[in-house]
């Protein structure tokens, strides 16, 4: 019994040691073992995959709101600019706005020397004030002095009438001589030219006779000559027609200007537009009221509405676009003359859409687009029939189903290939 008991603790003692040497082995052996594994392991990978292919990640048809726009860059614009400039020929005293202000309707921006313009109205206003002395003159002096003749008159000519009727009366009753009669006769003819006389004065003294209108004409010339000499002066000093952001400044101080050569250029206050050019293979998308989402490349994050407000009628054959408008009804302070734009014009949209990644379609500009699928493990080549494009969606018509999926171009699988599809 005990040889039996010595024998049984031999037998796990050799086997302890076995063991222990295995493992000491191993130890010694570690990174052979550790190889043997890893190709083990890749051994059994390369299996799967020539079993059951690659996996690649798909995309998925799904269903969804689709909006296709057309995306075009361009520049800020007004609709139209104000140059501004001189009425008169005249050297800048002194220019009060910088290229870049704002500035009001009626706010002075170039001063011109102006002496001899204020001599001028000095001196017209001397011809305005000589005329009015004319016209009072005739009101009060001559007038009254011709109304006081003409009463004179009149009765010089009543006592010439009544002389000459008594003369009469006593030269048919023998009492006086022809000579008498001749002489009041002669006496009352006189009297009655005086008293026309007088009344020719008094009618030219009094107003719509000559002497009242010539006086009163050349008053309205020397007020006419002020107005004009008033203009002239207010030229000197020229305004802002409207409010606006200056633009262009052309003049400094001490410039002999010209009358009509432009001096600054004005952007007046309110709408903006955007000026893009199109490729003319959107034209046919395009139309008057679409709406679009812009955003300046200054600052990309900050984006604003805009609407389609003019398609030029012609093509610029050298580039193979048109000119497109849009403007933007509330234009933010950021936005400044000729900044760089980014616009999405949103020219349809679908509701429901079947709905795929542009990135997993091929040859959508042949005229012949397909994608590849997934059937029995093996990527199929499938055509489709394509319809709105968005920015990275395209809406599939025909050819797929919602929930069927695509292999992206980019994975490098070829027609054929079993591959085993993994959902984003």
């Amino acid at each position: 019994m005990v040889e039996q008991t010595l024998s049984v603790s031999k037998q796990e003692h050799m086997t302890r040691l076995s063991a222990a040497s295995a493992w000491s082995g191993v130890l010694v052996h570690k990174w052979f073992v550790l190889a043997v594994l890893v190709l083990l392991a890749l051994g059994a990978w390369q299996g799967v995959r020539i079993l059951f292919g690659p996996a690649v990640v798909v995309d998925q048809v799904a269903r969804g709101r689709l909006i296709e726009t057309v995306v075009a860059s361009g520049h800020v614009e007004t609709p139209y600019r104000v140059e501004i400039g001189s009425q008169i020929t005249g050297t800048v005293a002194d220019v009060l706005v910088q290229e870049g202000e704002k500035v009001s309707k009626g706010q002075p921006l170039i001063s011109l020397e102006a002496r001899e313009l204020k001599a001028s109205v000095i001196q017209a206003q001397g011809a305005v004030a000589q005329a009015e002395a004319r016209i009072r003159q005739l009101e009060e002096l001559t007038l009254p002095s011709a109304k006081e003749a003409l009463t004179q008159a009149q009765a010089t000519l009543l006592n010439a009438q009544q002389t000459y009727d008594r003369t009469a009366q006593l030269e048919r009753n023998g009492y006086a001589t022809r000579a008498a009669l001749d002489d009041a006769q002669k006496t009352l003819d006189v009297a009655r030219a005086v008293k026309r006389a007088a009344e020719f004065q008094v009618y030219t003294a009094s107003p719509g006779g000559s002497d009242y209108v010539m006086a009163q004409t050349q008053l309205n010339q020397a007020r006419a000559n002020l107005d004009t000499a008033d203009s002239r002066l207010g030229y000197a000093t020229i305004v802002a027609p409207r409010d606006g952001v200056l633009i262009t400044r052309n003049v400094e101080r001490g410039t002999v200007v010209q009358a009509g050569k432009a001096l600054l250029v004005l952007a007046p206050s309110g709408d903006l537009q955007l000026v893009l050019q199109i490729d003319e293979r959107n034209l046919g998308k395009l139309a008057l009221g679409q709406s679009a989402l812009a955003s300046a490349d200054a600052y990309p994050d900050r984006r604003f509405a805009a609407k389609v407000s003019y398609i030029n009628p012609g093509i610029d054959i050298s580039r193979a676009t048109v000119q497109v408008k849009l403007t933007v009804a509330e234009p933010s302070d950021d936005l400044r003359q000729d900044m760089t734009v980014s616009v999405d014009i949103e020219v349809a949209a679908k509701d429901n859409a079947k709905v795929l990644p542009v990135r997993s379609v091929h040859d959508i500009l042949s005229g012949q687009p397909w994608v590849l699928t997934v059937e029995g493990g093996r990527a199929v080549k499938r055509p489709v029939k394509l319809g709105l494009r968005g920015s990275s969606n395209i809406e599939v018509v025909e050819g797929l189903e919602a929930g069927d999926v695509a292999i992206p171009q980019s994975s490098g699988v070829v027609t054929g290939q079993r591959v085993r599809p993994v959902l984003r």
